[in-house]
């Protein structure tokens, strides 16, 4: 009979958090990814009034943020990242792909740097907490501008090994993973296409590229890095929890109910973050839906009880 090994202490030990820093050329494609569509919606208001936007655009621009936003709070974040639900097989590759139509990240990098983010959450190691250089008003400013989206320009990288082995042991997720620049040119790609075969025009195209294309992804970007920033700085604070996260109702809608993000941080397995009467979550109604539909299984909806060991004292919120 073969003996027994006993792990050494270095084979005990944790994964480092990081894995090395980007290369050169990841560095400048992250630049572009962030900076291009921000630059086209600071255009697009200027460039509404009087010409270049129809029906067309509006329509193509809404299905396209729907699927694609709903990718990231439902597949990136609720399910990838925290396991809130158990989903066949069919829906996961489908959450995977709609997530990457965000042009946030490969579906693997997203969840690592989240899952960092819950580790480590305001604290160092986090890797966009906005409350990492102090509290005097130009510490804030820097923090805000930090967690918001100068975090992306820092160039280095969430140890995925750490953070996610599941997602690398998962063949169809590597898959997906790897098909991250295609995906994010037929995000682009896609919806010019769409306003072409609509309108029967190159102007048609030209102008669904702007704004179902550029201006939607810039605009989705920015929906999401505000919780990273605004939500851990600003809100109400009616549950427990070790950091300064917070629900900024205002954010509701147009997250898809991410922005109630002192309840999901009390509770970051739930499968809703709108725990509370009137709070618009629109991505657990989705994971009701899949439930209802039996794609989706095991959701771990909030428990009264718990949530009620969660709250905070009047004084805390």
């Amino acid at each position: 009979m073969s003996a027994t090994l006993t792990p050494t202490r270095e084979q005990q030990a944790p994964k480092p958090v990081l894995s090395g820093r980007r290369s050169g050329g990841e560095q400048y494609t992250v630049a572009v990814f962030v900076i291009l569509p921000f630059v086209a919606l600071l255009a697009a208001v200027p460039f509404a009034w009087g010409w270049g936007l129809g029906w067309a655009d509006i329509g193509i621009a809404a299905g396209f943020y729907l699927v694609s936003s709903l990718g990231v709070t439902v597949g990136y974040h609720r399910y990838f990242t925290h396991g809130s639900f158990k989903a066949k097989r069919p829906l996961r590759i489908a959450l995977a792909l709609a997530g990457s139509l965000a042009s946030q990240g490969s579906v693997v990098s997203w969840v690592a740097d989240h899952r960092r983010h819950h580790a480590f959450s305001d604290r160092e190691g986090d890797p966009h907490s906005p409350w990492l250089f102090g509290t005097s008003p130009l510490a804030i400013a820097r923090g805000f501008w930090h967690a918001h989206m100068g975090w992306l320009f820092e160039r280095d990288k969430t140890n995925a090994e750490r953070f996610a082995p599941d997602l690398l042991a998962d063949e169809d997720i590597q898959l997906v993973d790897r098909l991250f620049i295609p995906m994010t040119a037929l995000t682009l790609g896609l919806p010019a296409v769409l306003g072409g075969l609509i309108t029967m025009s190159w102007w048609g195209a030209l102008t669904a590229l702007f704004w179902a294309g550029f201006v939607r992804v810039g605009f989705l970007h920015h929906i999401t890095w505000s919780v990273n920033s605004v939500c851990h700085m600003i809100g109400d604070r009616p549950y427990v929890s070790r950091d300064k996260a917070a629900n900024f109702w205002p954010l509701a809608i147009l997250s898809m109910g991410e922005s109630w993000h002192n309840s999901h941080h009390a509770d970051p397995t739930g499968a809703r973050h709108g725990v509370r009467r009137g709070q618009i979550d629109i991505s657990a109604r989705v994971i009701w839906i899949f439930e209802k539909l039996g794609w989706a299984s095991a959701v771990r909806w909030p428990r009264p009880e718990r949530l009620a060991a969660k709250l905070a004292s009047p004084a805390a919120g």
